[in-house]
């Protein structure tokens, strides 16, 4: 399990609050808000989400390895970019196998009632594992634009792979946060 630590800027402040990975791998109940607006709302922050794009398409090799995808294989890509407040903080990339995701609301443009986790519980695919690596690097000029930084400003990669009981992987994200006030912070329990 993985604990994030997470603080924005507003102005002269800093909002600060510890969030959890668990809420983001675990289906919603039927009515019960995404995770990333609950979380921004218990802190009196608006967290929202905007869909950039949701395609077909061979992935980059990183994320074909980490769902063990033969090379050339599609997967859908749905991708977003979180605002908190109204400013874009982070970008994230989720991929699916498109064995998985086609024909389903994964494969579709638009908000998915329950979100991706709840859908794909439907389906049979919960997280058991979660696989998580860090990386520090310079923006994009893309990444950069989207988020609103000067170009070169380093960044936050997180990538995640998801996994079912049976060693499955079913999804893999790539998340780029912007740094500023960021605390990462990890709780390994062992079992």
């Amino acid at each position: 399990m993985m604990d994030v630590a997470g603080s924005m800027p507003t102005g002269e402040e800093r909002a600060v609050w510890v969030a959890s990975s668990l809420p983001y791998l675990s289906p919603r109940s039927e009515g019960q808000a995404d995770p990333w607006s609950q979380e921004a709302a218990q802190e009196g922050r608006r967290g929202t989400q905007r869909i950039r794009e949701v395609v077909t398409e061979v992935p980059p090799v990183e994320v074909a390895a980490a769902l063990g995808l033969p090379e050339g294989a599609p997967a859908v890509v749905r991708r977003r970019t979180m605002l908190l407040d109204d400013r874009p903080v982070e970008l994230t990339d989720s991929w699916y196998p498109e064995a998985i995701a086609a024909g389903t609301a994964l494969a579709m443009p638009g908000k998915i009632k329950g979100g991706a986790v709840t859908l794909l519980a439907g389906l049979g695919y919960t997280v058991h594992e979660s696989r998580e690596e860090i990386e520090v690097r310079g923006a994009t000029p893309q990444e950069a634009a989207e988020l609103m930084i000067p170009a070169d400003a380093p960044v936050i990669v997180l990538r995640r792979t998801c996994l079912t009981a049976a060693a499955v992987p079913f999804e893999a994200t790539v998340m780029v946060m912007v740094p500023e006030g960021r605390r990462l912070r990890y709780r390994l329990i062992e079992g």
